[in-house]
């Protein structure tokens, strides 16, 4: 596994970097947001490749519960297995930005001398939630980040194609994102690529 205390630090620098002025109009995210819902684990099912998570090659998961240290707050725990099959993990802290009933938050990964160090928070927007909380759609600002969650490893096609609807309208390049659930077989493919319902195969 690779140690704890880097993994964090270059988790949270990579989102820090990524901070500056967004890449389109601003997002919206989803009202009506109920925390306790969105407890637990989620499977990681597309994403923009990252550089920080270059290492994961399979069962990327993101699972949310309460702080311990502060009620307001989420605990944090990413993780995913590498092609060695050893688990990575990163933990941090999110809290939101405004409302509890807004889906607007900001995560960070670093804790200096047991401090969470907000200065290095990364933007986490839901801007897309099933009613019933088996998916998430979530953005940062400037575009260079998106994650579909899902609390399936996998996610039927016909909500695929609605989820990459949202992405598109969200200002998102639909081809920069690529498929990661592991229980797809068309993991590593380009999301703009895949043939779905309801939609023309893009050229």
């Amino acid at each position: 596994m690779l140690a704890r205390p880097l993994f964090p630090m270059l988790l949270a620098l990579a989102m820090a970097a990524c901070t500056g002025p967004a890449a389109g109009p601003p997002l919206e995210p989803v009202e009506g947001f109920a925390v306790e819902r969105y407890l637990g684990t989620w499977h990681e099912i597309a994403t923009i490749p990252a550089w920080f998570q270059r290492d994961c090659a399979s069962d990327t998961t993101a699972t949310y519960g309460p702080a311990p240290e502060d009620p307001s707050w989420i605990a944090v725990r990413n993780a995913c297995r590498t092609a060695a099959g050893e688990e990575k993990v990163a933990e941090g802290r999110a809290r939101f930005t405004g409302s509890p009933a807004t889906g607007a938050l900001e995560v960070t990964f670093l804790e200096p001398l047991g401090f969470w160090l907000w200065a290095t928070s990364g933007a986490y927007v839901v801007i897309a939630l099933d009613p019933d909380y088996r998916w998430s759609v979530v953005a940062h600002p400037s575009r260079d980040y998106a994650w579909v969650l899902a609390r399936e490893p996998r996610l039927e096609d016909a909500t695929l194609a609605r989820l990459r609807s949202v992405l598109a309208e969200a200002g998102y390049d639909t081809c920069r994102l690529v498929l990661t659930a592991s229980a797809d077989p068309r993991r590593g493919a380009r999301l703009c690529d895949l043939a779905l319902p309801g939609e023309a195969r893009p050229a």
